[in-house]
């Protein structure tokens, strides 16, 4: 069983879904320290004069340390009126967005009071949209704790008797492999070749969020993520 952990992550990238995609099960790595810059909380789209940042705020003075299934999105502000309001104006004329705007601002204006209930709804449906249907988990569920980054690891994918474990491939610069092939697991990475695709705008622009890539075309999106189909 190949077995994916990541954190989820705000309207996440290609790659993203890619490994979602492959794996036979996909923990959803929840309960990790929050890594304030990273992509938790924000994306990129494209936009007339190139990608545009959407950041979601979020609550972090006074919360230094803090678990990323712990952090509040700051709701004082309308912040997914903004997000609605970007996505509309720069996807408006391409061929899919109205078949999925309702479906995702509908999760925008839902209110979360946490940032991880905001992620794993909008990859919820996100996934449904791409046609993939992976089973989940939530890595705070399954009681697996471990100072050492390496071992929970190691211990989650023993926990459900995984032989492969796929991750991204920055995770080479840190891995200890041998430690996975000790407990009989094979370390697979990623090695993700982005797709250029067609977007309206000008120039293609890689790294985006995946709603670029659906709203551009559509249930074609899965097959190009995957390398499965030519743009």
């Amino acid at each position: 069983m190949r077995l994916v952990i990541l954190q989820p992550g705000y309207l996440p990238w290609l790659g993203f879904f890619d490994q979602l995609a492959k794996a036979d099960l996909f923990v959803y790595y929840d309960d990790v320290q929050y890594d304030k810059g990273g992509w938790r909380n924000r994306n990129r789209i494209k936009s007339p004069t190139g990608p545009q940042w959407l950041t979601v705020p979020v609550i972090t003075k006074g919360h230094f340390g803090q678990r990323l299934n712990e952090v509040e999105v700051d709701l004082r502000s309308p912040w997914w009126k903004k997000h609605a309001g970007a996505l509309r104006q720069n996807y408006q004329k391409t061929p899919f967005y109205k078949e999925y705007s309702d479906h995702l601002e509908s999760i925008l204006e839902k209110g979360h009071k946490l940032l991880v209930d905001l992620d794993l709804d909008l990859c919820a449906e996100l996934a449904r949209i791409l046609g993939i249907g992976t089973n989940t988990v939530l890595s705070s569920q399954l009681g697996i704790l471990d100072d050492d980054p390496t071992e929970r690891l190691l211990r989650i994918c023993k926990h459900f008797s995984a032989d492969r474990y796929l991750t991204g491939d920055s995770a080479e610069e840190y891995l200890d492999e041998e430690r996975f092939a000790r407990e009989g697991i094979t370390v697979e990475y990623q090695k993700y070749r982005h797709p250029e695709y067609r977007q309206l705008q000008g120039a293609f622009i890689p790294y985006l969020s995946v709603v670029d890539l659906l709203f551009n075309h559509g249930q074609e999106s899965l097959g190009i993520l995957t390398g499965k189909k030519t743009a």
